[in-house]
């Protein structure tokens, strides 16, 4: 099945960002994109990409031991 294509505005709203920022992707060449026309599609696996090659995972800090006596 082929990915839901959505607008730069919905793309936007998927990603919690403005559209100014999309647009500046896209601008950038930094995010893959369909252009349909005039008008811009980004598919909706393309920002599940994006999404998952930006996660940063947490690094566990190593807790101190206070308290301990020597």
């Amino acid at each position: 099945m082929a990915d839901r294509l959505l607008s730069v505005v919905e793309s936007a709203e998927r990603l919690g960002v403005g559209e100014r920022f999309i647009r500046r992707l896209v601008s950038e060449r930094r995010i893959r994109y369909i252009k349909v026309g005039k008008h811009i599609r980004i598919a909706d696996g393309v920002l599940a990409a994006y999404i998952e090659e930006r996660t940063v995972e947490p690094v566990r800090a190593r807790r101190a031991r206070y308290g301990r006596a020597a």
